[in-house]
């Protein structure tokens, strides 16, 4: 075992996490996650009050809490960022290098529950640190929206990976109808090897994606709303543990 959180303390472990959502397009002050640790669960969620993600750029309008487990960027004024949001981005706030954990292959998994409004999904996912630009692909080994949730019954689980400007890695991604109760614990899993990433849902396999990304990647951890007008409800996404295991490669980070 070379991860493993299970949310035990007083509040989120500043060793390996950032308490913010690409704060380098925004700033840290602006991209603060909605968060609380109790109970030996990491709560993400979006009360109404919570205002928009770069309100008046990003569209569709967006709001969301995330955390994740590296951050990087170039100069203020620079493009130089991870996961920009449209071509062009500039970066407004500049971000020291901070990795908290990155690994580069093994067995990654999560044990967490959603509580879904209209306009909500919940995702966790891997990404480049991009301090080369070509690392920028994305192992998305869970998302899922309100819309594709059948209450109490089954969810449309997506997962699979993002090339974005990669060049040597495929988009292969596919959304997956599991029966689960999303607002219940289940684990979400990817075993990630040079050759493939086989992403599981309470153990089970449910899809194989050959060549995935072989560079350290963080982990992106976020809860989202898409508000048309004013917000109602607040969404959530409630993590028991995060843990990581070796299988091939080793770690980075």
């Amino acid at each position: 075992m070379l991860f493993e959180d299970h949310f035990d303390g007083p509040v989120l472990d500043p060793l390996v996490w950032v308490p913010h959502y690409l704060p380098a397009w925004s700033s840290r002050a602006a991209t603060l996650a909605c968060h609380e640790v109790r109970d030996s669960c990491l709560r993400l969620s979006i009360p109404p009050t919570q205002g928009r993600w770069l309100p008046g750029e990003h569209e569709p309008p967006l709001r969301v809490s995330g955390i994740q487990s590296g951050n990087f960027s170039g100069p203020a004024g620079s493009t130089i960022g991870q996961q920009p949001w449209r071509d062009g981005a500039v970066v407004r706030e500049a971000q020291e290098e901070f990795w908290g954990w990155t690994p580069l292959g093994g067995r990654l998994e999560i044990r967490a529950r959603a509580e879904l409004t209209p306009r909500s999904m919940v995702a966790w996912w891997l990404i480049g640190r991009e301090q080369r630009p070509q690392e920028c692909a994305e192992i998305c080994v869970m998302e899922i929206f309100d819309d594709a949730v059948v209450p109490g019954r089954s969810a449309a689980v997506g997962m699979g990976l993002h090339a974005f400007r990669d060049p040597r890695t495929p988009e292969d991604f596919e959304t997956v109808a599991v029966p689960l109760d999303v607002s219940e614990f289940h684990t979400y899993s990817v075993d990630w090897t040079e050759s493939s990433a086989d992403f599981f849902v309470d153990g089970e396999r449910l899809r194989s994606c050959p060549e995935p990304p072989a560079y350290p990647m963080q982990m992106m951890l976020a809860v989202f709303d898409f508000p048309a007008g004013t917000a109602t409800g607040t969404p959530a996404f409630i993590v028991d543990y995060i843990r990581g295991t070796d299988i091939v490669r080793g770690t980075d980070g």
